[in-house]
């Protein structure tokens, strides 16, 4: 049985691919006709077409006519190949992501050509780089601070995660991030907050590991207390009395580790049931001041990370102070 021959108009209908291109890939002896015709006219088999499909494909993906000479020639395999432009592709993707974060913001913020420039040199920051940037940011802001050591390395660790395949918003918030961190003026008030904050000579003491370990662990029993409240859990329920003492309890050891004496529990308990409005007040102030300086470097950095933003873990001062009440 003869072998179905095709011209060369049939091929390109059949691949895809121009007439001239179908000659140039046989000029460069790449995919050679598989006979003339005697008036000259180039004839492809059905592997010819097969393989010229291939090329057209492999050239869509960016592989150049030395690879796929190569590859056609069984010098490299197909996977290795794809392997090799898969890292180009996603680069290419990464990079493209980037620049739609850029020109998003762009658009949502405006800006002259100098903030585009560097919103883009900002965006296409290498992980070392973004590291660098916020090393020296912590490093400029507790520089001088009197606290623990293991405190400055816990601020230190209070950063983003950009993923390896970021969505335009986590780059969106990097830019928005990076941006605020090289403002000296978001610098300077970062840095006062830290060094007013902890300028009693207690600073050493309660940012020492054991601590901040007792807070965290104060924490996480604040956020019980608020999840039940959200839950509906009464006051004055088994939970919430349980809840209610392991709160009085911690309280009390963190007051003791701060002040060296141990703390009255009856007095605590009162000052949590009846809490002494001059001393909520400057610590609602502290809250706030914090939360105005901080609060969106921790947001933009969940964002970033792809993890919850930070939200208000404490329960309402009605329920702890109904909660202590029935204990």
């Amino acid at each position: 049985m003869t072998e179905q021959l095709y011209p060369i108009g049939d091929v390109a209908r059949r691949t895809g691919l121009s007439v001239s291109a179908i000659r140039f890939y046989a000029d460069e002896n790449v995919v050679p006709p598989t006979s003339h015709t005697d008036g000259g006219y180039r004839l492809y088999d059905v592997e010819a077409v097969a393989r010229l499909e291939l090329v057209r494909t492999l050239r869509d993906l960016g592989a150049s006519l030395e690879d796929v000479r190569r590859l056609l020639a069984d010098e490299t395999s197909l996977h290795d190949l794809a392997t090799t432009h898969l890292v180009i592709v996603e680069r290419q993707l990464r990079h493209l992501t980037a620049r739609r974060a850029v020109l998003r913001t762009i658009v949502g913020q405006g800006g002259g050509a100098r903030q585009a420039a560097l919103m883009h040199a900002l965006v296409s920051m290498s992980d070392e780089d973004r590291e660098r940037l916020l090393d020296d940011f912590w490093n400029e802001v507790t520089d001088g601070l009197t606290v623990h050591p293991a405190f400055v390395d816990h601020l230190h660790r209070l950063r983003p995660v950009l993923p390896e395949e970021p969505e335009t918003e986590q780059l969106q918030a990097w830019i928005e991030l990076a941006d605020m961190v090289r403002d000296t003026g978001f610098r300077r008030e970062v840095r006062e907050f830290f060094h007013t904050s902890f300028a009693s000579p207690k600073a050493l003491t309660v940012t020492s590991p054991e601590m901040m370990a007792r807070i965290e662990a104060h924490r996480l029993i604040e956020v019980e207390a608020v999840e039940a409240e959200r839950a509906g859990v009464a006051p004055d329920s088994a939970r919430g009395k349980d809840i209610a003492a392991r709160m009085l309890d911690s309280i009390a050891g963190l007051t003791e580790a701060v002040t060296g004496t141990p703390a009255e529990p009856g007095e605590l308990k009162r000052g949590m049931i009846e809490p002494d409005r001059v001393v909520d007040e400057t610590a609602r102030l502290a809250v706030a001041r914090f939360g105005a300086v901080l609060d969106r470097y921790f947001t933009l950095m969940a964002t970033i990370s792809g993890t919850p933003a930070p939200t208000d873990t404490g329960a309402s001062e009605p329920w702890v102070a109904a909660a202590m009440s029935a204990l």
